[in-house]
């Protein structure tokens, strides 16, 4: 039995179709989102106007730029995106992609989003994955082998991706905050309340707790529906209500529709057929390219799945909450479930006693200070410019400190780390920040 459901779900051969649709959308509405970026004049603000970028643990060797170098990267990733969706160049264009897209996500640690995590690891799948081999110029100009058929693991490996980006998600939500307080919709919803018809329901803490319970109960239950041929048509209409809902609400950029596009996926591959059909293109009964699936390439997609369950919950190494702590927060797809604001002033001394306050506008964004303001690991880093920056202006044995306060989920705003301690003589590391001060759980 086990054999069985292996061969039918890994090596068994089915139609190219799902793959293909999936190739197409996601290579457009990549291609969308850069010019998006461009257009809204973010690759200046968010690459070439701050003065340093705050790096990943692990990535600080990523370096940055020329204003040049920037646009260049942006239009690496544009052509590549559009060599994905018509299957030009097919390998290169994803082994471009994924590079180049990775990079730009690795550049700053500021604008970290969870479907910048999740586009980069589409990349690196698709990759492996031969999703050139039919309505492709690749196909079509003969620089591969036109194939109607590929080993079902192709698109299963898209399925889980998408899965466990939902199921974890729903996991997250099973936290005191989200269930319990309906937090931090409680906070956000009410700003809705301008929307016509529902507006008014928006202002009550019952939509809340309606909306919290809700989206868990949808992120835990819908890669299964999905799944399911009887319940699927019902799962793609709750994806769309819910990614539009969501859009409209907060600004969240292209993700709703990434995940509205890459979930048609599920669907069978008639429906695919038909779909491309509709668009002119037929589906062709090319030689199949029969390929067992080695067991070397199995055991890495085994690896890259592994890892993407197991690294969310490393924040279980830490004590504390680590929606307070940030300590194995990210990549874990902890999404919106946060409301933070934090406000911190950081102090520069000598060996000889003398204190400078530093203005933080003067070397940051304002979206880099809102950000630094309630992440411990971007204040090492920040400490550690400023020491590097003052030391060169004459400042001996410089010392930073900060006092830094942070509001979190409706609570009063508090302290959020030890002000007696020099940051720019620590370390960032995988060990637990010791000089974060504990969460008060207490609500105003």
């Amino acid at each position: 039995m086990i054999k069985r459901w292996i061969h039918s779900h890994v090596h068994a051969q089915v139609s190219i179709a799902p793959l293909v649709t999936f190739r197409f959308l996601f290579g457009l509405i990549m291609f969308i989102s850069i010019a998006r970026f461009y257009l809204n004049g973010w690759i200046e603000a968010q690459y070439i106007n701050p003065d340093f970028h705050f790096k990943y643990f692990g990535f600080y060797w990523i370096p940055d730029l020329t204003p040049i170098g920037y646009y260049a990267m942006f239009a690496l990733i544009a052509l590549s995106s559009l060599g994905i969706a018509f299957g030009a160049l097919y390998r290169i264009s994803t082994v471009v992609f994924f590079l180049a897209f990775t990079y730009m996500e690795l550049v700053d640690a500021t604008y970290y989003l969870n479907h910048y995590y999740f586009v980069s690891l589409v990349g690196l799948l698709l990759v492996f994955l031969p999703a050139h081999r039919q309505h492709s110029v690749d196909a079509w100009s003969g620089l591969t082998q036109r194939s109607s058929k590929v080993s079902a693991v192709a698109i299963n490996a898209i399925k889980l991706q998408l899965g466990l980006v939902y199921f974890l998600a729903g996991v997250a939500k099973l936290n005191a905050d989200w269930l319990l307080e309906a937090m931090p919709l409680a906070i956000w919803l009410p700003a809705q309340a301008h929307l016509p018809i529902i507006g008014e329901m928006m202002m009550f803490k019952a939509t809340a707790f309606a909306f919290s319970w809700t989206g868990a109960a949808y992120d835990l239950a819908i890669p299964f529906v999905l799944l399911s041929p009887r319940l699927r048509w019902f799962g793609y209409v709750a994806v769309i209500a819910f990614h539009l809902m969501t859009w409209s609400f907060f600004q969240i950029g292209m993700f709703p529709f990434i995940m509205i596009g890459a979930t048609l996926i599920f669907f069978s591959s008639d429906f695919h057929i038909k779909l491309q059909s509709h668009l002119g293109l037929r589906h062709g009964t090319f030689t199949a390219v029969f390929k067992r699936i080695p067991a070397y390439a199995l055991n890495g997609l085994a690896v890259f799945f592994a890892f993407q369950v197991l690294f969310p919950f490393r924040y279980l190494m830490y004590s504390g909450n680590p929606y307070w702590t940030e300590q194995g927060f990210r990549f874990g797809w902890r999404v919106m479930l946060i409301e933070k604001a934090g406000y911190a002033q950081f102090k520069v001394s000598d060996e000889r006693g003398n204190e400078l306050w530093v203005d933080n506008a003067d070397f940051l964004t304002p979206v880099q200070e809102k950000m630094l303001s309630t992440q411990p690991d971007l204040m090492l880093q920040y400490a550690d410019y400023l020491k590097t920056h003052y030391e060169a202006q004459g400042v001996s044995n410089a010392t930073v400190r900060a006092d830094v306060h942070v509001t979190f989920n409706g609570r009063p705003s508090q302290p959020f780390i030890d002000p007696t301690v020099d940051l720019a003589a620590l370390e960032d590391n995988w060990e637990e920040k010791a000089w974060i001060i504990p969460l008060v759980q207490k609500r105003g």
